[in-house]
C-alpha cells in the first residue's frame, strides 16, 4: 500500500495533555486528531468504548511509562471502515494492554489498531456490551491460563467475587466445570451470571480460611483468583490445597508477611498477572479463545445500564464514576 492509498480521518478524540493528582482534577477535552493507517492496520469506526480502573490510574500517574498527552482508554467495539482486503465492513471489538496507556486508544470516534487484534463481533452483542467485554475477560482468562484453567472437580475461590475481573472469572470457572465459592466485604448474593451455583462467604462476620476447609471436607481450594490483593493475602495462602495456586491482578499495600515454610512445604504456585504488559495482538488471542463461550451462551457480557453510557463531552464524568468504584459497567459512546 502506498501512502497515497491510506484512508485518512479526522477523529474527535479525548485527550488528556498532562497527569493530574486525581480523578477529580482531571480536565479532559475533546480535539480533532489526524489518524492515518499503516499497510497491516484496520481503520475503526469506534462505536462504544468501555472506561477501566487503569484508564484513570494512568491519567492519575499510577503508571510511570504512560506518555502525555494521549487518548485513553483499552477496550472497543466498532466497524471496519478501511483496511487490508475482506476487511471493511466488519463488526469487530477488542482490547490492549499498551492502547491508551502508552499509544493513543479508544475514547475516540476512531481508532488506528494491528489487523490480528480484532474480534469478530456476534449479532447478539450490543456495541455497548461488546465494548465492556475486554479487560476483566482478558485479565480472568489469562490468569487462568498462566496458573493452569480450572477444570470439573477442582474448586476455585474468587476474592472480590462481585467485581468486573471477579465475575468474568466465575463465568469462565463454572464454564469449565469447577466449583465456585465467593468471598464479599459485606453480606451480599453473587451479582453476575454463573454456570452453576457460587457459594457466598461474607468475610466480614466468617474467617474465610476457615470456611473454605468447612466447604472442602479440610482441603482447600485449588485456585484462588485474587483481585483485590494484599487485604485478602493470607486468608487466600491459608485456603489453598496441596499444590494449589493464588493468582493476584492488585495491589493496595505493595508488602505482604510471607511464610515461604508453608509456601514450599504447600507446593503452592503464585502467579502474577498485569495485562498492561499484552500487546493488541497478544490480547486479541485471549479473546478468541474466549469466543466459543460467548457463543454458546456460557460466557456473557456485563449488562449496560442506560445512566452509565457517556458521550465524549463527558469522558470526565465517566473517569470519575469508575475512580468511585462504581459497580457499573461505565462507556463511553462517540
Amino acid at each position: 500500500m502506498s501512502p497515497a492509498d491510506a484512508k485518512t480521518v479526522e477523529a474527535r478524540c479525548v485527550r488528556l495533555n498532562a497527569k493530574a493528582e486525581n480523578a477529580a482534577a482531571l480536565a479532559p477535552v475533546v480535539e480533532p486528531q489526524t489518524l492515518t493507517r499503516g499497510p497491516n492496520d484496520l481503520l475503526i469506526e469506534v462505536k462504544a468504548a468501555a472506561v477501566n480502573p487503569s484508564d484513570v490510574k494512568a491519567a492519575t500517574g499510577l503508571m510511570p511509562y504512560a506518555v502525555f498527552p494521549r487518548t485513553p482508554g483499552r477496550d472497543y467495539a466498532g466497524v471496519v471502515i478501511d483496511g487490508p482486503a475482506g476487511t471493511i465492513g466488519r463488526e469487530v471489538f477488542g482490547s490492549s494492554g499498551d492502547l491508551g496507556i502508552r499509544r493513543d486508544g479508544t475514547h475516540a470516534t476512531h481508532l488506528v489498531v494491528e489487523a490480528d487484534a480484532v474480534v469478530e463481533k456476534s449479532k447478539t452483542l450490543s456495541w455497548e456490551e461488546a465494548a465492556g467485554i475486554g479487560v476483566p475477560f482478558v485479565t480472568a482468562m489469562e490468569g487462568f491460563c498462566r496458573a493452569g484453567v480450572p477444570k470439573s472437580g477442582e474448586t476455585v475461590l474468587v476474592f472480590g467475587v462481585n467485581g468486573k475481573v471477579g465475575q468474568a472469572a466465575v463465568q469462565i470457572a463454572t464454564w469449565q466445570g469447577a466449583r465456585v465459592i465467593g468471598v464479599v466485604r459485606k453480606a451480599e448474593a453473587y451479582e453476575g451470571h454463573t454456570n452453576a451455583l457460587v457459594e457466598v462467604i461474607d468475610a466480614s462476620t466468617s474467617d474465610v480460611a476457615t470456611r473454605v476447609r468447612d466447604l472442602t471436607g479440610g482441603k482447600g481450594t485449588d485456585v484462588v483468583f485474587n483481585t483485590v490483593g494484599d487485604p485478602y493475602f493470607q486468608a487466600a495462602h491459608k485456603s489453598l490445597a496441596l499444590r494449589g495456586r493464588q493468582i493476584l491482578i492488585a495491589a493496595i499495600d505493595r508488602i505482604v508477611q510471607f511464610n515461604i515454610l508453608e509456601f514450599y512445604r504447600g507446593q503452592h504456585t503464585y502467579v502474577g498477572i498485569d495485562t498492561l504488559g499484552l500487546s493488541s495482538s497478544a490480547t486479541g488471542a485471549v479473546l478468541r479463545d474466549l469466543g466459543a463461550g460467548f457463543a454458546s451462551g456460557h460466557l456473557k457480557p456485563f449488562p449496560i445500564k442506560a445512566n452509565a453510557v457517556y458521550p465524549l463531552e463527558r469522558a470526565k464524568d465517566a473517569y470519575v464514576a469508575v475512580a468511585g468504584s462504581s459497580r457499573d459497567r461505565v462507556i463511553l459512546r462517540p
